[in-house]
């Protein structure tokens, strides 16, 4: 959903209505991920998609109704649906999208308009989204760390228990969708129950690139491009300049010096592309002693083996440099800045998502075969969904006192 935050912040601010479809559950092979969105303007323009574009059409049409008549909808497409031969996913898969019309003014205008804020100040946030007809689907629930105004839905013992369980789920890695018992005390089996989805905006990845050669020029690009927030860090200052790299934060540092003060945590990649020595070994050493999930340097062969000589001697350990990717990035083949940078950027995505590297031709069973669904599993029924993250299905019941998990 992170794509259609700023044209939907450009609508926010102009007072122009528009609509906002979301995916909000799946089963069996589907082609986006739960919480993926589309976002259709009173003009009819469209940002985003749910589906790879077999549904899209027709997703795009529900917009316009929503827009025209004010009201929440949700439809469920697939292979086996009534309606097949007009939108099908030719995946075999099924999907369930609810469109939500956002009015100026409105309670869904506020709560988006309060996690795009968020996002804006770096702050991790979540989204609910009612997704039940039956419990007024279509609502839109916001918390941040430090704005919870109410969003009113359902019983008010249940809303505070949602805004509590959003603010837990702000730095989830996947949607979580959760459900709360209509009638306190009992079971959500025993009497029904309010399905919210929570879309989490962690803050975004960071990618940190030291040296300004044109090899970074090209991965900085690809970076941001692909949802990271990109620093450039190199003390000189001829090369390191913003219009070399347009969006990135540039850092006039000596590397190693930068790299031990700025926070790094694990969705943080270092990328040490300045083959020079005078650079490399204290800002690998920093980037090794750090937390990020990805450090890698460039250079060729003789030159890594000669560098983990030299970090040994700076005092790197064995299991430190077996961190180290060098050389850096994925065989692809390529030469140019550009294919160097899709390289690095593959093998970035590859060790994030733990892929094998191989090509899908060669593989069998799912193309996502780790990807979960709400209730922690792949799914090849539609059974309701319950409260889950992306290790542990774990289901949410609300017993007059808050969530008992």
């Amino acid at each position: 959903m992170r794509d259609v935050l700023e044209p939907a912040s450009s609508r926010l601010d102009r007072g122009e209505p528009f609509a906002l479809a979301v995916l909000v559950d799946a089963y069996a092979s589907a082609p986006r991920e739960i919480g993926t969105a589309m976002l259709v303007d009173a003009a009819g323009q469209v940002f985003g998609n749910v589906s790879a574009g077999c549904v899209d059409g027709a997703v795009y049409e529900l917009c316009l109704q929503a827009l025209s008549s004010g009201e929440s909808t949700r439809s469920r497409y697939g292979i086996s649906d009534e309606r097949a031969f007009a939108a099908a996913l030719t995946c075999g898969g099924v999907i369930d999208v609810l469109v939500v019309p956002v009015l100026p003014g409105s309670r869904a205008a506020d709560a988006l308009r309060a996690v795009i804020d968020a996002v804006e100040r770096r702050e991790a946030v979540a989204l609910g989204i009612v997704t039940d007809a039956a419990s007024g689907g279509g609502a839109l629930l916001a918390v941040t760390d430090d704005d919870s105004r109410d969003r009113a839905v359902g019983d008010s013992r249940m809303l505070a228990a949602a805004l509590a369980d959003l603010r837990r789920a702000a730095s989830a890695a996947a949607p979580v969708t959760l459900r709360y018992a209509d009638v306190p005390g009992d079971s959500v089996e025993e009497s029904g129950a309010t399905e919210v989805l929570a879309v989490p905006f962690p803050h975004a990845p960071r990618l940190i690139v030291v040296g300004a050669v044109e090899f970074s020029v090209a991965l900085a690009r690809l970076g941001a491009a692909s949802g990271f927030e990109v620093t450039v860090c190199d003390p000189r200052e001829v090369f390191a300049r913003p219009d070399r790299f347009p969006g990135a934060t540039i850092v006039h540092d000596q590397p190693g010096r930068y790299l031990a003060a700025t926070p790094i945590d694990e969705r943080t990649a270092i990328c040490v592309l300045t083959h020079d020595e005078r650079f490399d070994i204290e800002a690998i050493a920093a980037a090794l002693a750090s937390p990020a999930a990805y450090v890698g340097a460039m250079g060729s062969r003789r030159t890594h083996d000669d560098r983990l000589a030299r970090l040994r001697t700076a005092g790197v350990t064995d299991a430190a440099l077996a961190r180290l990717r060098s050389p850096i990035g994925l065989a692809l083949g390529g030469r140019t800045p550009e294919e160097t940078a899709l390289s690095i950027l593959a093998e970035i995505v590859l060790v994030r998502s733990g892929g094998s590297g191989e090509p899908l031709r060669e593989t069998h069973g799912p193309i996502h075969p780790d990807a979960v669904v709400p209730d922690g599993r792949r799914r090849t029924d539609a059974p309701a969904a319950v409260c889950a993250d992306a290790v542990d299905a774990v289901v949410a019941r609300w017993d007059g006192g808050g969530i008992r998990l």
